[in-house]
């Protein structure tokens, strides 16, 4: 079906943001698209900060996003907004990175004052760079999202739900925007 870049702007590789995000994309591969994970703490502090776009890790990140056709943007809220980290990568990509693509914002955090963190933080930004769609985001609260004792995701009942609704809306549009595209 199509390609998807999950990101994550989390710091931590333990974090309910990783967590939540590898649990979205097994949904994903499930209905058929090909997922590819970016988890932006592993890319090097020093491009990243420098702005270093001709840093070989850049390079690929950018690549990355040229190849998908679909992004999931995954971040923790902080003070509310989006992650100085994924702050740092959005900042290093170019400026139409997103021209094209279906975008689905993912936060989590822990309270629900930070709920409006996607629509005045992220997407913004998002759509500045020029994201074809932005599919209505989700914000989940970090009490909702546990490990089980597989090590996966366990996810309270209501925000399974929702998360698993927005995830097929997400596939939705971007089945949608990939027909339009192959029409074009």
């Amino acid at each position: 079906m199509a390609t998807v870049l999950s990101v994550s702007g989390s710091p931590s590789a333990t974090s309910r943001t990783a967590r939540l995000l590898r649990h979205l994309s097994a949904r994903l591969v499930a209905q058929g698209h090909e997922v590819i994970p970016l988890d932006v703490r592993t890319l090097p502090a020093e491009a990243l900060l420098g702005a270093d776009f001709t840093h070989p890790a850049i390079e690929r990140a950018t690549a990355l996003f040229a190849r998908a056709d679909g992004v999931v943007v995954g971040t923790p809220v902080y003070k509310a907004a989006y992650s100085g980290l994924l702050k740092s990568l959005l900042d290093v990509l170019p400026q139409y990175a997103l021209a094209g693509k279906t975008v689905l914002p993912l936060a989590t955090g822990g309270t629900t004052a930070h709920v409006l963190a996607i629509d005045y933080a992220l997407r913004p930004v998002l759509s500045s760079m020029g994201a074809a769609h932005i599919v209505q985001g989700w914000f989940t609260l970090d009490k909702d999202i546990e490990t089980g004792p597989d090590g996966g995701v366990v996810l309270a009942p209501g925000t399974a739900e929702a998360l698993g609704q927005v995830t097929d809306q997400f596939s939705a549009a971007l089945g949608r925007t990939t027909q339009l595209a192959a029409a074009g």
